[in-house]
């Protein structure tokens, strides 16, 4: 006899899908690294990028966004960090 595993005790981690739309894909935006309010949006109040299971956007848009917010911050458009106050 052969013994096989059992799966009693264990439970299967359920995987969240969002069904968030991408924004950009959903109202045609187009990403430039000169709008400061739109990029603003996208990064935390710590100046870290948010991920996109967060903003929803999709894989390509996420990589045009993260591209335009460094070179955003490159010509000091953007801060690299908050500046913290005693």
């Amino acid at each position: 006899m052969s013994k096989t595993p059992s799966n009693k005790g264990k439970k299967k981690k359920e995987k969240r899908t969002t069904n968030k739309p991408c924004r950009f894909c959903a109202d045609k935006l187009s990403i430039n690294y000169k709008d400061e309010a739109l990029l603003r949006r996208f990064i935390t109040d710590r100046g870290k990028i948010t991920p996109r299971r967060i903003t929803g956007t999709c894989a390509r848009h996420q990589r045009v966004l993260a591209h335009a917010i460094k070179r955003a911050r490159a010509i000091a458009i953007l801060p690299f960090v908050k500046i913290y106050y005693r």
